[in-house]
């Protein structure tokens, strides 16, 4: 097993220049990896303050191992194993609020990156726009510490404002369409709901806010399962030593980053990233077709029984419709970026998902549909209705998740609900009629989750019904045998 045990940068090294929130695994796999690859080549004082806005446990875990962690690339083939040197420092935002703001306002401080997944952005799914619930709101309003993750990056901006330390790059990692405008567009209605006594909403700070900030769109790609007890045995093998932080992730990774760093970046291209003007047509190509594909295969597998990813894929037949799904509806619903194949792209995305070393579980891909489904598989139709298509097999996948979310597999197994929306979805189906007509305009009547356009689409609502029918009546291994006929 090949093992690179020095890191490339010893933690404390190399200055800090980067605040990361959300210190999970991804982030441990991903642009970490990136930056202290791009540091080691390039050089800066670039090092990664990990901030955990709620995990103790990680905090913990990685200051008793001064900041080192391994990650494992696990494939078929056989493991990689590196430690990685990256972190600077790491904090705890629910333990220490104050310390993270003002981190958030030091002028060595050039770039914040954030993985914090679509909850913590506290959106609403039918607008895309800031949901103010009362904690957010006393986060603006009171001077209380900051509790959420809009409230502490506000209250840090605020304060970096007022002290005028220099410009700054807010960079969301996270799987979202347009993540830096959406970053953008979060900032700037949670500033408008400070309060005019916080001192926030002077003509100076807005001014200065304006001048200072950018928000770099991102596309990130990296499976990263969540750590097992065979993650950290196959880390201690290879080093040994234990590593109660290690990951495991696929061999492959991506990272395009739009280039609009007001205070400098590392030189993440040394690493492998792609800066762009514009990355939307990747995070389209990335959002319909890698998660579109996973989230169907994560509900038609589990609702097949099948624990993993890699174990879906091997229900007959489920290959065929995902390959039909690409390319005659996700790739008919959207321009991608110049000289990139969509159907290439997805036989490379299969094949990735085929890894029998990456467990990951159909549950935990299903979790959270309702956020979900609008990106990775609404947009897909919505984009292919407005130009008159018929889209057969994205609808499979939204019948699929109304079969999932009645919380019963085709053998009678319970399946979790595990959603933002989870109350909403139960009371909705328990006054729907027991029939896939009555489950699916139930279900269509979540505003959150579904647009009017696509709700009130005769066609959309015909196909997903007549799916969900083959679903309930046939199960999945012979509804896909009957599709593909």
């Amino acid at each position: 097993m090949p093992v690179q045990s020095r890191p490339l940068l010893r933690p404390g090294d190399v200055p800090a220049g980067i605040v990361h929130l959300g210190l999970g695994a991804f982030h441990r796999a991903h642009q970490a990896v990136y930056t202290e690859e791009a540091v080691a080549a390039a050089g800066g004082d670039w090092g990664i303050v990990g901030v955990a806005p709620r995990s103790l446990d990680t905090v913990r875990t990685l200051a008793d191992q001064d900041g080192l962690f391994s990650v494992t690339s696990t494939s078929g083939e056989g493991n990689r194993t590196r430690v990685v040197g990256a972190l600077a420092g790491i904090r705890h935002a629910a333990g220490d609020p104050a310390g993270v703001v003002a981190l958030l306002a030091d002028p060595a401080i050039r770039v914040v990156t954030l993985t914090v997944t679509e909850k913590a952005y506290q959106l609403d799914p039918a607008t895309g726009r800031l949901r103010p619930d009362d904690e957010l709101l006393a986060d603006l309003t009171s001077d209380r510490p900051p509790r959420t993750v809009p409230g502490l990056l506000v209250r840090g901006l605020l304060a970096r404002a007022v002290a005028e330390a220099g410009p700054l790059a807010l960079v969301s990692c996270d799987n979202l369409p347009s993540n830096g405008k959406l970053l953008h567009r979060l900032v700037g209605e949670a500033l408008r709901l400070v309060s005019s006594g916080a001192g926030g909403r002077s003509e100076r700070i807005a001014d200065w806010l304006r001048e200072n900030l950018s928000y770099p769109g991102t596309m990130v790609d990296r499976i990263v399962p969540a750590s097992t007890p065979q993650t950290l045995a196959d880390a201690e093998q290879a080093l040994g030593v234990a590593d109660l932080a290690a990951v495991a992730a696929e061999p492959y990774r991506q990272w395009v980053i739009e280039d609009d760093f007001p205070g400098g970046r590392p030189a993440w291209e040394r690493a492998g990233a792609v800066l762009t003007d514009d990355a939307r047509p990747w995070e389209s190509l990335k959002l319909r077709t890698l998660n579109g594909l996973h989230s169907a295969a994560a509900y038609l597998g589990a609702l097949a029984g099948r624990e993993t990813i890699a174990e879906a894929l091997r229900i007959p037949h489920l290959a065929t419709v995902l390959r039909r799904l690409v390319a005659e509806d996700v790739a008919a619903s959207f321009r991608p970026p110049d000289g990139v194949s969509v159907v290439d792209y997805g036989e490379e995305v299969l094949t990735r998902f085929a890894n029998p070393v990456i467990r990951h579980r159909t549950i935990q891909i299903a979790m959270d549909g309702s956020q979900k489904l609008p990106q990775r598989v609404l947009h897909t139709i919505g984009d292919l209705r407005a130009a008159g298509a018929r889209p057969r097999w994205a609808t499979l996948v939204v019948a699929a998740w109304m079969r999932f979310v009645q919380g019963r597999a085709d053998d009678g197994t319970t399946l979790p609900l595990d959603d933002p929306l989870a109350g909403r979805i139960r009371a909705a189906l328990a006054e729907a009629r027991s029939t896939p007509e009555g489950v699916a305009t139930a279900l269509f009547g979540l505003t959150e989750v579904f647009p009017a356009t696509l709700a009130d689409d005769d066609e959309v609502r015909d196909l997903v019904v007549e799916w969900l029918t083959a679903l309930d009546r046939y199960g999945v291994e012979k509804t896909l045998a009957g599709g593909t006929a």
